[in-house]
């Protein structure tokens, strides 16, 4: 007899670096904030568009925070639209506020959201894999302790104690390790493992 737990079928995909680092992208949008303040207070003139080139940190911090993230690095992006027009003297009209304004925070809570629900759809498509796979290995587990169970009641039936006896001790044994194989890792957050099929005795068959 032979007891396997099948790997999962599929991982989750591996994270984007700014997801997997949020303070590397936060400092990196940092720079990207102090470079386009930079442009907007020595280059060019007022009307210049780098106003626009914030969008980039703010959709960094979108994406790599969330909602609440993306509206802040927005109200950030204004503040110091905000601070330019304070250093440089610049009087903006209001076509010309919301021109530079209204992207920007529509863009960190638009792409704040839709990343929050992106991860919510990757966590409840994990969440399915594993109850799918852990439903699987139940099964199998279940199917293997029943056959050899009826190995050893066909064997004790037919006469053969000890030969029943040895199968049942080798199913007891391994539905004790393979349950408490499960159980640890679903203490460790585990979601895939192969039990190498050597190191399983085979008990003798009918």
């Amino acid at each position: 007899m032979s007891i396997s737990v099948w790997p999962s079928a599929g991982r989750a995909p591996r994270e984007p670096w700014f997801q997997q680092h949020p303070n590397l992208a936060l400092g990196v949008a940092g720079v990207l904030y102090l470079t386009v303040l930079c442009l907007r207070l020595f280059a060019g003139s007022p009307v210049d568009a780098y106003s626009m080139l914030y969008a980039f940190p703010v959709a960094l911090v979108a994406t790599a925070t969330g909602l609440r993230g993306g509206a802040l690095a927005g109200l950030l992006a204004v503040a110091l639209i905000a601070l330019w027009t304070e250093l440089d003297d610049v009087s903006l009209s209001l076509p010309g506020w919301s021109s530079r304004v209204l992207p920007l925070l529509l863009l960190g809570v638009l792409i704040g959201h839709a990343t929050e629900r992106v991860r919510r759809a990757e966590a409840d498509r994990v969440r399915l894999e594993d109850a799918a796979l852990l439903h699987r290995q139940a099964i199998e587990i279940n199917d293997s302790l029943v056959q050899g169970m009826a190995a050893a009641k066909w064997s004790l039936e037919s006469g053969r104690v000890e030969t029943g006896k040895e199968i049942l001790d080798v199913t007891l044994t391994e539905a004790q390790r393979l349950v408490s194989g499960l159980i640890r890792r679903a203490g460790t957050g585990e979601r895939s493992v192969a039990i190498d099929d050597a190191e399983v005795p085979n008990a003798p068959t009918r």
